[in-house]
Parts: C-alpha cells; structure tokens; sequence
C-alpha cells in the first residue's frame, strides 16, 4: 500500500471545507462516493502497476534496445527514484492548487510518459520518459487518497474504502508481472506501456464526470530546496547502488558518489530545521515506533523487487522460459497480497498491528529461506558448465517449490503494508498523520529502487549458468528483510 496514507492529514483537513469556499458543499451521494473510490483507485493501480510490470519485461527490452544490466536498472529506477522523491510536494501542491486539477494534470503526465515510453527509440530515451512517468505518478497516489478521503467523511466508510484501495494496490503490485509477461509474449515488450494509454483517457474522462474538486483550508508552503536535496540524495545514493558494482566500490567515481549523497543529506537536514513548514517532518524520527516503521516499509519493497527481478533472470534467462511463463510463475505471489491485504486491514482493526506484523514477518522470512535452500539444490549449469543441467531438480522439476516460495512472499507482502502505516500513523494528531504517511509512502518507493539496485548488481555480468549462485546474497536480503520486520512488530507493541 505504498501512498495509502501520503495525503491523510491533509485529506482529513481538506474534507472540512473546499478551501476558498464559504461554504460546504452537499455530500454526494453513496452511489458517487464510490464510483469516485473506483476512478481513484484506478490510477493507484496504474502506479502500483508500473512499479513492476516492466520487470518480466526487461530481458526483452535489453534484447530489444541492445542494451546491458544496468542500463535496465535505470529503466525501473528512474520511475521509482522521482515518484519516492516528489511524493511529498505532490501532495503540496494538490492543497494549493486542487485536488483535482492536479490528479488530472498528473494522468496527462503519466499518459503522454508512457506513450513516450512506448515509442523510445533508445535505453537514454526510455530513461528519461520513465523518469516523467515517474513524476505523474506522484501526482496519482497521495491526491487520489486525498480526494477519497475527502469524499467520505463517515469514518467508518471511510475504513471500508482505505482496505478496498489497500486490496487494490497489493493487486496492482503483485500483478504486475503477469500482465506485464502476458503482454509481452503476445505484443512485444513496447505493450507494457501502450496499455496504460487507453486507462488514462478512461481515468480523464471519469474524473472530470465524477470527481468533485478540494483543496485544504490551508495549505502548505512549498519547499524547493528541500525537494531538491532530497532528490539528489536519493538519486545519489541508488546511483552508487547501481554503478558501484562496476566501476569498483572504492574508485573514484563511487566515493564522488558517496560524497554528493552525504553532503544532500547533511544539506536537507540543515534546511529541514531552519523552515516554519518543512518538506519533511523530521522530528517523527525522534519516535523510534515511527523510524522503525519506515525502516520496515524500505524492507518490504526491497523484497518485492529483490524477489521479482532474481526470478525473472533466472527463469528467463537460466531456464529460458518465455515471459508470459515467468510472469505465470508470480501469481501466487500476486493471490497471496490480494488475499492478504484486506485481512490484514481486518486484523488491524481489531487487534492492532502486531499481529499482522507478526504472521508478515514469519511468512516472508520462510519464502527468503526457502529459496535460499534452492539455491543449493538447484544446477542450472549442465556439465560443461555452460547450458542447462539435466539434474533431476532443474526445469519443472523444482517448480511447486519455486511457487511456494513465492506465495510465502506474497502472505508476507499482503499482511505488512496495513499494520505498517497503522504503526507508523498511530497517536499522532491529524495535522501530523498525513506527513507521517508520506514519508512512509516514499520510504516503499526507496524500498523499490534500492531492491533493484540491489538485485541487478547481483546478477550483472553473471552467465546464465552462473545465475542461481549469484542470486544467493538476495535471497540472503529477502529473508533478512522478513526477521526485521519482527523488530517492527516489537516497536509496534510498545507504542
């Protein structure tokens, strides 16, 4: 649920008046409540979805571009470093300007990106626009909750619509490699941006139909060199990620790198605690429930994409399986997060947090396990080292494994989001509330472009015989990820 909760505080807010308006506005009525709830959750599915459909898809793009590694890192970075880092200013800028005007603003961003995608002739090109896409993105995710949110000010319906958008981006996320497989099979890897297309047309038109405009009664200054500094010290930091492995951790260029990343973060600090109204309310991280919660959301997103990236190189390139069957091979993660996720919001509801931390933790960290085991028992080198093994283990062989492992990591991923934002938000008053989702919100974006860093500079350069081995270290990471998330579970207790 990577934006649940970035426009909480100033949803809660904004639902008390249309901002310049004397007056309230009538409420709507039930039927356009939800039919809001559903162009919204929409665009949230298009964001959750582009986080990690053009996974399956990447071998076909390196293919397709002549192009390596980490070129194809950049490809999935450059979206999810710009969404993480203008998450918080989106939602700024929505306050000030309308709600609406800037969720619409942000779908023609996010269309004519993809269709820009879509038509790149080049890797640099292809960059670029993902990067675009990335900034209409962040105008999708914290203001369409903001406009939910505002639309529904019983608070118990309002739960009910927050668990359906939770369900909603869980799907999203999780579904992204079966779409984005079946695509490419069927239409080349080009079709994973061409069908956002048409969905954003739909999601234009419904909004100006059904989507009432609001903004907060007050609304927040924008800190430029704040969203500066964080940018650089976001990109920096997933650039060394990404580049190091290559150029040597210790060469000039990486400690360049080290330098930009600390002196941006020094310098944001600094400016973060000289302004009235700060981009980031640094202050939460005072409250060592809240920084843990962060943390978590950064180890949840690093296993999704760890987990997704290591499978699709090695079943499409060890195993040589087609896209369409690497993408089939993550439905049980994609049934486990869409099972999950509304449980999840249930149990949170009812016995708090801990709970639900608990079973994601356990989950996630049995699915890291398990397919740490097959690391060892699975050869994908035949006996000249080269082609692909005969062993008994290899090809469907160890199949019902693979999938268990990853229905393990879809339980996990379903129940940690919810509890998350609930350990993150909780007893903070609303003002505070909403900057508490946010940075939770772009902590799961960091979680996404350092999980791929970190699994492209795994496998980069490895032979396809050599792929298993190299994938080790992260499923090393995944499991790792899930027993932190029992540090979670205890901080979310003792709130």
């Amino acid at each position: 649920m990577t934006t649940t909760s970035a426009a909480t505080g100033s949803a809660a807010s904004g639902a008390a008046g249309p901002g310049a308006a004397t007056a309230a506005p009538p409420p709507l009525s039930a039927r356009r409540r939800w039919t809001v709830l559903a162009v919204c959750a929409l665009s949230l599915f298009l964001v959750g979805l582009d986080t990690t459909i053009v996974n399956v898809g990447l071998p076909a793009i390196g293919r397709g571009l002549e192009v390596g590694t980490r070129d194809l890192e950049w490809i999935v970075d450059a979206y999810t470093v710009v969404l993480a880092s203008l998450l918080i200013s989106a939602g700024a800028l929505a306050d000030r300007f309308g709600r609406r005007r800037v969720f619409q603003c942000g779908l023609v961003v996010f269309g004519l990106a993809s269709l820009a995608c879509a038509l790149a002739p080049t890797a640099g090109a292809l960059i670029a626009a993902r990067a675009l896409q990335g900034v209409g993105a962040s105008m999708l995710s914290p203001v369409a909750l903001a406009i939910v949110v505002n639309a529904m000010p019983d608070p118990r319906e309002r739960a009910r619509a927050i668990g359906v958008w939770a369900s909603v981006f869980g799907l999203s996320m999780a579904a992204g490699p079966v779409t984005g497989g079946a695509l490419v099979a069927a239409f080349g890897w080009r079709s994973v941006f061409w069908v956002n297309v048409p969905v954003v047309v739909a999601a234009v038109l419904l909004s100006a139909r059904f989507v009432p405009d609001s903004r907060a009664p007050r609304a927040r200054r924008l800190d430029l060199p704040g969203q500066f500094l964080l940018t650089v010290a976001v990109a920096a930091a997933v650039a060394v990620l990404i580049e190091a492995p290559r150029i040597g951790w210790g060469s000039p260029g990486a400690v360049a790198g080290y330098a930009v990343a600390a002196a941006a973060t020094a310098g944001f600090v600094l400016v973060e605690h000289g302004r009235a109204e700060p981009l980031m309310d640094l202050g939460l991280f005072r409250r060592p429930v809240f920084t843990t919660a962060a943390l978590g959301a950064v180890a949840v997103f690093v296993m999704l994409t760890v987990s997704l990236l290591l499978t699709t190189f090695q079943l499409q390139h060890a195993r040589e399986w087609t896209p369409l069957a690497a993408g089939l091979a993550a439905l049980p993660m994609a049934l486990g997060a869409t099972v999950c996720a509304p449980l999840s919001g249930v149990l949170v509801s009812r016995a708090g947090p801990r709970p639900p931390l608990l079973l994601a933790a356990w989950f996630t960290a049995a699915g890291g396990a398990l397919l740490l085991a097959r690391t060892f028992l699975v050869d994908d080198a035949g006996p000249s080292g080269t082609g692909p093994s005969d062993g008994v283990l290899h090809g469907v062989a160890d199949l019902p494994g693979l999938l268990l492992a990853l229905l393990l990591l879809g339980i996990g991923f379903g129940f940690a989001n919810a509890p998350i934002t609930n350990t993150a938000v909780g007893g903070l008053p609303a003002d505070r509330a909403g900057v508490a989702g946010a940075i939770t919100s772009t902590a799961r974006q960091l979680g996404s472009a350092v999980g791929i860093a970190i699994a492209g500079g795994l496998v980069a350069g490895a032979s396809p015989a050599d792929l298993t081995a190299a994938a080790r270290p992260g499923w090393v990471v995944v499991t790792v990820c899930g027993l932190f998330l029992l540090l979670v579970a205890r901080a979310a207790r003792q709130r």
